[in-house]
């Protein structure tokens, strides 16, 4: 009976790391998108769009607990709040103008960026009431390799790029 207690809690020890690293490296996902915002025309509003989700990963990658704190809760809840505003403000445009390529278009890609920041930040609510499960920390995994492999795409081929505007192409 004590073996068992024992595996289950090295596979719980194991979750925490998978999902502190995955926060780490979405800290480090949404520290870049802050920066290749800097040529923006809009910077200002989006460089605070990816370093709240940037700073609140970080936290959480430390100290998983911290999403049991009220100030992070209140911090989380409101970005997500406001980014499902402008998300749902994004989508009707993309839907209105009808358009499918969403990588290509200027709101394609800022609906995306805010659309991975919602999620993240709800799959980060009240993570550090009980040990984390394999269904969280595996939906991590995935949600965290995504957006790394896209920039790697979208980096290595350049033909992708060649349509974006001058401001998209020169940050990294």
């Amino acid at each position: 009976m004590e073996e068992v207690s024992k595996d289950s809690n090295t596979e719980k020890s194991w979750l925490l790391v998978i999902w502190q690293i995955c926060n780490v490296f979405m800290s480090v996902f949404f520290a870049l998108a802050t920066y290749v915002q800097i040529n923006d025309p809009d910077a200002g509003l989006w460089m605070v769009g990816y370093s709240i989700p940037a700073l609140l990963c970080v936290c959480l990658g430390f100290k998983p607990q911290v999403t049991e704190s009220l100030l992070w809760r209140r911090v989380a809840d409101l970005h997500v709040m406001i980014s499902t505003a402008v998300i749902s403000m994004l989508g009707w445009i993309l839907y209105k103008e009808q358009i499918t390529d969403i990588f290509q278009q200027e709101e394609g890609r800022e609906f995306s960026g805010l659309l991975l920041t919602v999620l993240w930040l709800l799959l980060c609510r009240h993570s550090g009431r009980a040990p984390v499960g394999i269904l969280r920390v595996s939906t991590a995994f995935a949600i965290t390799v995504f957006p790394f492999v896209a920039w790697l795409y979208y980096y290595v081929n350049k033909e992708l790029r060649s349509n974006w505007p001058s401001h998209c192409k020169t940050a990294l």
